[in-house]
């Protein structure tokens, strides 16, 4: 489910791909709904890709999608609320690192969150992606 769904560097948001043509893709806005050329020199990542530093390794992003969605009942964190991000996330993920995994990086991961629930994107971990499609890339 979140392999079609992409974070470009340098635009705020979520993209959803919708086609792809000879040096570009066409993209979604999830927000929005507005559609955009993404360009080849463009830094495209899919969700899919992504993974949160552990002490014991990486695990994927759409693992800890689902341990957020259990945490709040598939509903939407308030941010401003929490009081300390690291003590939050350390509540949801015990075992990420906390010398590599930044503060900022726990707010992009609650704000993806955040727009993926209100848009109605919520199944992170789909049958498709553990076992029909191989990672395009290997960090």
């Amino acid at each position: 489910m979140l392999r079609k769904i992409l974070s470009i560097s340098g635009r705020p948001g979520l993209f959803r791909l919708v086609n792809q043509g000879k040096n570009m893709l066409i993209v979604e806005d999830i927000a929005t709904g507005k559609r955009v050329p993404a360009y080849a020199r463009d830094r495209v990542s899919s969700l899919g890709d992504i993974s949160i530093y552990t002490i014991d390794g990486d695990r994927p992003l759409p693992e800890v999608l689902e341990l957020l969605k259990e945490k709040n009942q598939a509903a939407p964190v308030d941010i401003k609320a929490i009081g300390d991000l690291r003590d939050y996330f350390a509540s949801v993920m015990p075992d990420f690192d906390t010398e590599r995994v930044y503060t900022a990086d726990i707010r992009k991961l609650l704000q993806w969150y955040n727009l993926l629930v209100k848009n109605g994107i919520t199944e992170f971990t789909a049958p498709d992606d553990e076992a029909g499609e191989a990672p395009a890339d290997e960090a």
